[in-house]
Protein backbone atom coordinates (compact mmCIF):
# COMPACT_ATOMS: atom_id res chain seq x y z
CA UNK A 1 0.00 0.00 0.00
CA UNK A 2 2.80 2.36 0.87
CA UNK A 3 4.69 1.34 -2.28
CA UNK A 4 1.77 2.13 -4.61
CA UNK A 5 1.09 5.37 -2.75
CA UNK A 6 4.75 6.26 -3.21
CA UNK A 7 4.62 5.51 -6.95
CA UNK A 8 1.45 7.47 -7.60
CA UNK A 9 2.91 10.94 -7.03
CA UNK A 10 5.97 10.12 -9.17
CA UNK A 11 3.83 8.74 -12.04
CA UNK A 12 1.41 11.65 -11.84
CA UNK A 13 4.35 14.04 -11.59
CA UNK A 14 5.91 12.62 -14.75
CA UNK A 15 2.58 12.65 -16.60
CA UNK A 16 1.88 16.18 -15.44
CA UNK A 17 5.31 17.39 -16.55
CA UNK A 18 4.91 15.79 -20.01
CA UNK A 19 1.39 17.18 -20.31
CA UNK A 20 2.51 20.66 -19.27
CA UNK A 21 5.44 20.55 -21.71
CA UNK A 22 3.06 19.55 -24.53
CA UNK A 23 0.64 22.38 -23.72
CA UNK A 24 3.46 24.92 -23.52
CA UNK A 25 4.87 23.73 -26.84
CA UNK A 26 1.49 24.42 -28.42
CA UNK A 27 1.00 27.82 -26.80
CA UNK A 28 4.46 29.41 -26.98
CA UNK A 29 4.53 30.08 -30.74
CA UNK A 30 1.11 31.75 -30.56
CA UNK A 31 2.14 33.86 -27.59
CA UNK A 32 5.39 34.97 -29.23
CA UNK A 33 3.53 36.01 -32.40
CA UNK A 34 1.03 38.05 -30.43
CA UNK A 35 3.71 39.71 -28.30
CA UNK A 36 5.95 40.68 -31.20
CA UNK A 37 6.80 44.31 -30.61
CA UNK A 38 6.30 46.83 -33.36
CA UNK A 39 8.04 50.16 -33.46
CA UNK A 40 8.88 53.11 -35.64
CA UNK A 41 12.43 51.88 -36.25
CA UNK A 42 13.11 54.50 -38.92
CA UNK A 43 11.87 57.37 -36.73
CA UNK A 44 9.64 58.50 -39.58
CA UNK A 45 7.46 61.45 -38.56
CA UNK A 46 3.94 60.13 -37.89
CA UNK A 47 1.37 62.80 -37.07
CA UNK A 48 -2.35 62.67 -36.31
CA UNK A 49 -3.73 65.86 -37.86
CA UNK A 50 -7.48 65.50 -37.15
CA UNK A 51 -9.84 63.36 -35.05
CA UNK A 52 -13.48 64.28 -35.71
CA UNK A 53 -14.68 60.95 -37.14
CA UNK A 54 -15.28 58.60 -34.22
CA UNK A 55 -14.31 54.98 -34.67
CA UNK A 56 -11.86 55.58 -37.50
CA UNK A 57 -9.24 52.80 -37.25
CA UNK A 58 -5.81 54.10 -36.36
CA UNK A 59 -3.27 53.17 -39.04
CA UNK A 60 -0.10 51.29 -38.19
CA UNK A 61 1.73 54.07 -39.99
CA UNK A 62 5.51 53.53 -39.87
CA UNK A 63 5.31 50.98 -37.02
CA UNK A 64 6.61 47.55 -38.04
CA UNK A 65 8.02 44.43 -36.43
CA UNK A 66 11.77 44.07 -36.14
CA UNK A 67 11.69 41.31 -38.77
CA UNK A 68 9.82 43.57 -41.21
CA UNK A 69 12.28 46.38 -40.49
CA UNK A 70 15.25 44.12 -41.26
CA UNK A 71 13.59 43.04 -44.54
CA UNK A 72 13.02 46.62 -45.68
CA UNK A 73 16.25 48.21 -44.37
CA UNK A 74 18.33 47.49 -47.50
CA UNK A 75 15.60 48.75 -49.81
CA UNK A 76 15.25 51.88 -47.67
CA UNK A 77 18.98 52.67 -47.90
CA UNK A 78 18.98 52.09 -51.64
CA UNK A 79 15.84 54.16 -52.11
CA UNK A 80 17.18 57.04 -50.02
CA UNK A 81 20.49 57.14 -51.90
CA UNK A 82 18.87 56.98 -55.37
CA UNK A 83 17.46 60.44 -54.77
CA UNK A 84 21.02 61.83 -54.55
CA UNK A 85 22.54 59.78 -57.37
CA UNK A 86 19.68 60.67 -59.72
CA UNK A 87 20.09 64.37 -58.95
CA UNK A 88 16.65 64.78 -57.39
CA UNK A 89 17.94 65.71 -53.92
CA UNK A 90 20.33 68.37 -52.63
CA UNK A 91 20.92 66.21 -49.53
CA UNK A 92 22.65 62.83 -49.78
CA UNK A 93 19.61 60.83 -48.66
CA UNK A 94 15.87 61.40 -49.18
CA UNK A 95 15.12 60.52 -45.54
CA UNK A 96 17.24 63.45 -44.32
CA UNK A 97 14.43 65.78 -45.43
CA UNK A 98 11.70 64.20 -43.33
CA UNK A 99 12.02 66.14 -40.07
CA UNK A 100 12.12 69.45 -41.95
CA UNK A 101 9.15 68.40 -44.11
CA UNK A 102 7.16 67.48 -40.98
CA UNK A 103 7.76 70.96 -39.55
CA UNK A 104 6.75 72.63 -42.83
CA UNK A 105 3.70 70.36 -42.98
CA UNK A 106 2.49 71.63 -39.60
CA UNK A 107 2.77 75.23 -40.83
CA UNK A 108 0.93 74.33 -44.06
CA UNK A 109 -1.90 72.69 -42.10
CA UNK A 110 -2.34 75.81 -39.95
CA UNK A 111 -2.75 77.84 -43.14
CA UNK A 112 -5.17 75.28 -44.59
CA UNK A 113 -7.24 75.42 -41.38
CA UNK A 114 -8.05 79.01 -42.31
CA UNK A 115 -8.29 78.72 -46.10
CA UNK A 116 -9.74 75.19 -46.46
CA UNK A 117 -11.29 74.36 -43.05
CA UNK A 118 -13.40 71.40 -44.27
CA UNK A 119 -10.38 69.05 -44.11
CA UNK A 120 -10.54 69.19 -40.32
CA UNK A 121 -13.87 67.30 -40.34
CA UNK A 122 -11.95 64.03 -40.67
CA UNK A 123 -9.68 61.64 -38.76
CA UNK A 124 -6.33 61.68 -40.51
CA UNK A 125 -2.74 60.65 -39.90
CA UNK A 126 0.27 61.51 -42.06
CA UNK A 127 3.55 59.62 -42.32
CA UNK A 128 6.53 61.52 -43.73
CA UNK A 129 8.95 59.06 -45.27
CA UNK A 130 11.68 59.70 -47.81
CA UNK A 131 10.04 62.94 -49.10
CA UNK A 132 6.67 61.16 -49.49
CA UNK A 133 3.57 61.99 -47.47
CA UNK A 134 1.17 59.11 -46.90
CA UNK A 135 -2.24 60.34 -45.77
CA UNK A 136 -4.31 57.67 -43.99
CA UNK A 137 -7.64 57.72 -42.20
CA UNK A 138 -11.29 58.61 -42.65
CA UNK A 139 -13.02 61.45 -44.48
CA UNK A 140 -16.68 62.35 -44.95
CA UNK A 141 -18.49 61.55 -48.21
CA UNK A 142 -18.04 64.47 -50.56
CA UNK A 143 -14.71 65.47 -49.03
CA UNK A 144 -12.72 67.46 -51.61
CA UNK A 145 -9.68 65.20 -51.68
CA UNK A 146 -7.98 66.59 -54.77
CA UNK A 147 -7.57 70.19 -53.52
CA UNK A 148 -6.40 68.98 -50.11
CA UNK A 149 -3.82 66.55 -51.54
CA UNK A 150 -2.65 69.23 -54.00
CA UNK A 151 -2.16 71.63 -51.09
CA UNK A 152 -0.02 69.05 -49.29
CA UNK A 153 2.13 68.64 -52.43
CA UNK A 154 3.03 72.32 -52.08
CA UNK A 155 4.98 71.63 -48.86
CA UNK A 156 8.65 72.28 -49.71
CA UNK A 157 10.69 69.18 -50.69
CA UNK A 158 7.65 66.87 -50.84
CA UNK A 159 8.05 64.60 -53.85
CA UNK A 160 4.75 62.71 -53.71
CA UNK A 161 1.50 62.52 -51.71
CA UNK A 162 -0.18 59.12 -51.37
CA UNK A 163 -3.91 59.07 -50.59
CA UNK A 164 -4.98 56.14 -48.39
CA UNK A 165 -8.20 57.62 -47.04
CA UNK A 166 -11.67 56.11 -46.96
CA UNK A 167 -15.29 57.19 -46.47
CA UNK A 168 -16.34 53.68 -45.35
CA UNK A 169 -13.75 52.21 -42.97
CA UNK A 170 -15.95 49.22 -42.08
CA UNK A 171 -15.95 48.01 -45.70
CA UNK A 172 -12.92 49.54 -47.37
CA UNK A 173 -9.77 50.16 -45.31
CA UNK A 174 -6.86 50.98 -47.65
CA UNK A 175 -4.16 50.75 -44.97
CA UNK A 176 -2.92 48.42 -42.24
CA UNK A 177 -4.78 48.96 -38.97
CA UNK A 178 -2.77 49.49 -35.77
CA UNK A 179 -3.29 46.53 -33.43
CA UNK A 180 -3.87 47.94 -29.92
CA UNK A 181 -2.49 44.77 -28.29
CA UNK A 182 0.91 45.33 -29.91
CA UNK A 183 3.70 46.95 -27.98
CA UNK A 184 5.39 49.97 -29.48
CA UNK A 185 8.89 51.18 -28.65
CA UNK A 186 9.14 53.78 -31.38
CA UNK A 187 7.56 57.16 -31.94
CA UNK A 188 4.07 56.45 -32.49
CA UNK A 189 4.83 51.20 -37.73
CA UNK A 190 5.69 49.21 -42.26
CA UNK A 191 2.26 49.91 -42.71
CA UNK A 192 2.09 50.39 -46.37
CA UNK A 193 3.89 53.63 -47.06
CA UNK A 194 2.35 53.80 -50.48
CA UNK A 195 5.67 53.22 -52.19
CA UNK A 196 5.93 51.05 -55.19
CA UNK A 197 8.74 50.34 -57.52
Amino acid sequence: MHASAGKEPRECGALCIWGLAFVLALLLPVKSLRAEAIANYGNDPFIQISSRIAGCPEPAGPRVSEAEWRREAHHRIEQGNHCWTEGRCRLTNAFQYDKEIAESLQRRLRTLAATMPAWQDSSLWITVRGRWLTVQGCVRPGFAKAPFMDALREVPDVEKVVDQTTTSPAHDLPYTRFAPGSTSTGEAASAPSGRSR
